[in-house]
């Protein structure tokens, strides 16, 4: 692992003063961009619970289904190949201005299977979504990093993860609510980001970086190489990391039933503990000094040490307490994933950097059941899967620690 670049000042010359705000518009801006950051988690988990209904309703459709699953996965896979070139443009053309036009396209083309009858009408549209999930989750990541430094951009982005963990849980239990007046009606909820783009196009100010810089950044970015190096260890560790943050939420619920646990409440209990814990563990980041990063090797291994829980666990108690366990480290590992990425990125570089950042987790969402599909296939269980995959985490941790204290070492000769 290269050795790590050193942190931005926190003065960051690029940053909106906050001082300069009112309390409420600071909130109102803070509001925006966390409600912005949970619309790609709503596209994940808001038509999770009709998905079923969907099923019935193209069972006559030759390859429905494998075709219907896909109405779920299928924009985070678009967000995934696509979020680099969001984050291109979002360098020159600006963060604001694309955050709201893709918020509103995201408005229309998230209601669009509402009129909708053809399957892969709807599949089409379900793509363009992710697009412009990659375009709002490049912006308000974006923006973070232009608005605020140091301390207080580590808190954000903390505070990023807690709304989306919290959001998955609510847009689940919202997305089967919906679901009793029919499997069209969840897509409804999407149109609230027809209201989120004028107040975004209102009240979110222009970075001092945008606009009137941009000519001056695109010199930047002529004049200096992109970081490519340090920022694709960083991505890298990133898919891994998302896969490791998505299989709680994804495996839980098999892993119940293999379990002999067939109650939806009983499931859905373990889940939202699954989930309160990961908000737990991002704010407990926000505690840590230095960010997340010289702590990765310990988050790391508490991840794998749920894994080993729930891979040895012999009751449905134990394999929660193993979840519980492995959420509270996920919910330490994304921030630090990303304030790690952020600490390698100038302005002009900010955009096309977490554009590969969000393509790199999304990615790893995307590939997280497949991966446990083969682990599972080459080990017999789905429990010994997890096994597998504690023991690869683990090896990370200690990979992580390893070059840690050769740079350590280096620095001090």
């Amino acid at each position: 692992m290269p050795t790590p670049l050193p942190s931005p000042p926190l003065s960051d010359p690029t940053a909106v003063p906050v001082g300069s705000d009112s309390r409420p518009a600071h909130l109102l801006r803070l509001w925006l961009l966390m409600a912005g950051s949970c619309l790609p988690i709503l596209g994940a988990v808001l038509i999770s619970p009709v998905l079923p209904r969907i099923q019935d309703h193209y069972a006559h459709v030759p390859g429905a289904n494998a075709l219907v699953p896909l109405v779920l996965t299928v924009p985070a896979l678009a967000l995934a190949i696509l979020a680099p070139v969001a984050g291109l443009v979002v360098d020159r053309l600006g963060r604001k201005r694309l955050l709201v036009a893709a918020t509103l396209a995201y408005g229309v083309l998230g209601t669009a299977p509402l009129w909708l009858e053809s399957l892969a009408a709807i599949l089409v549209s379900r793509v363009l979504v992710g697009i412009a999930e990659a375009a709002i989750m490049t912006c308000c990541t974006t923006l973070i990093g232009d608005y605020y430094s140091g301390r207080q951009r580590e808190k954000y982005l903390a505070l990023q993860t807690m709304c989306a963990s919290a959001s998955a849980t609510a847009f689940f239990v919202v997305g089967g609510a919906a679901g009793s007046a029919g499997w069209r009606a969840p897509f409804w909820i999407y149109a609230v980001s027809l209201l989120l783009a004028p107040a975004m196009a209102a009240f979110l100010p222009r970075p001092a970086g945008d606009g009137s810089a941009t000519a001056s950044a695109a010199v930047a970015r002529e004049r200096r190489p992109f970081p490519f190096r340090p920022l694709a260890t960083t991505c890298a560790l990133t898919v891994f990391g998302a896969m490791v943050f998505y299989s709680v939420p994804v495996e839980l619920p098999y892993l119940l039933d293999d379990l002999g646990v067939k109650t939806t409440g009983v499931i859905g209990l373990a889940t939202a503990l699954a989930s309160a814990a990961t908000v737990a563990g991002a704010v407990l980041f926000t505690r840590l000094r230095n960010g997340g990063e010289p702590y990765l090797p310990l988050v790391f291994t508490l991840c794998a040490a749920g894994f080993a829980v729930m891979c040895l666990a012999s009751g449905p108690v134990l394999l929660v307490a193993g979840a519980v366990v492995n959420c509270v480290g996920t919910g330490l590992l994304l921030p630090s994933l990303l304030t790690r990425a952020m600490s390698r990125l100038d302005y002009a570089d900010r955009g096309r950097g977490t554009g590969l950042w969000t393509a790199a987790f999304f990615g790893g969402e995307f590939a997280c059941p497949l991966l446990l599909l083969a682990l599972e296939a080459a080990v017999g269980t789905l429990a010994a899967a997890v096994g597998v995959l504690a023991a690869a985490v683990a090896c990370v941790a200690l990979g992580l620690l390893l070059s840690r204290r050769r740079a350590v070492g280096s620095a001090a000769a």
